[in-house]
């Protein structure tokens, strides 16, 4: 595999970066609750805050290192294999069961789990679109105004922002009508602070990645002359 403009990690990035986004969208799945005896509060999460704040780092690391356009092409790249994925599991569904799986495991029970998938596939696409992409936008705007200074406070700020939008249309989208109003709210809330908190606790390992990463590339990309239309990607970038 080559690596673009000559890289030496890029790919490895890349890959990590899509793996994360497909794990994260079969384990949002279930929807768990943890109990804290102390305060007598019921934290409700998906399966999806195990591993999806790691994505914001890999956003994190994309923008700041390799700059919003690449990025952006990025981005979509992960969008259009979470299509490809949802695609195949609704296809996977529709296919005539064996009739020896049928018995053991059973079409009933494997639908019962993946026919909430198309719902599921719908809210990760667009939270996703949405929370990468603002905080991608905001992360390289500030990193402009800032000259580069302030590494920590701009990570943790365009996560703020991100995930505003990313949480609460996932959220939304996803299991509107199929919890509760105050399930919902709690299940927004705790999932934002959640990894808004991720990320800050992460952001120092994130900051020496990143700093590692552009020593390694030899790449610290400024956006000055970006045109920052998501829709605007091109295979040259």
């Amino acid at each position: 595999m080559n690596n673009v403009k000559g890289y030496k990690i890029y790919d490895i990035i890349l890959s990590s970066f899509i793996a994360v986004l497909i794990i994260s969208n079969i384990v949002t799945l279930k929807v768990f609750v943890i109990k804290l005896p102390i305060i007598n509060k019921e934290l409700v999460f998906d399966g999806g805050a195990l591993i999806f704040p790691l994505s914001y780092i890999f956003a994190d690391i994309f923008t700041e290192v390799y700059g919003y356009k690449k990025s952006r092409k990025i981005i979509w790249l992960g969008f259009i294999f979470l299509i490809i994925y949802n695609i195949l599991l609704y296809i996977t569904i529709l296919l005539p069961p064996e009739s020896s799986w049928n018995s053991s495991v059973g079409q009933e029970n494997f639908e019962k789990v993946f026919n909430f998938s198309y719902r599921i596939a719908i809210a990760g696409i667009v939270g996703y679109f949405f929370g990468e992409f603002i905080n991608s936008y905001v992360l390289a705007k500030m990193k402009i105004l800032s000259k580069g200074k302030f590494l920590f406070l701009r990570v943790i700020v365009s996560t703020i922002f991100g995930q505003v939008a990313d949480t609460t249309l996932f959220c939304l989208i996803a299991f509107y009508g199929i919890i509760d109003n105050n399930a919902m709210i709690n299940y927004i809330v705790t999932g934002y602070f959640y990894k808004v908190t991720v990320e800050a606790i992460m952001s120092p390992i994130t900051i020496k990645v990143i700093k590692k990463i552009k020593q390694l590339e030899n790449e610290d990309y400024y956006d000055y002359n970006t045109n920052f239309n998501p829709f605007l990607v091109s295979l040259k970038d």
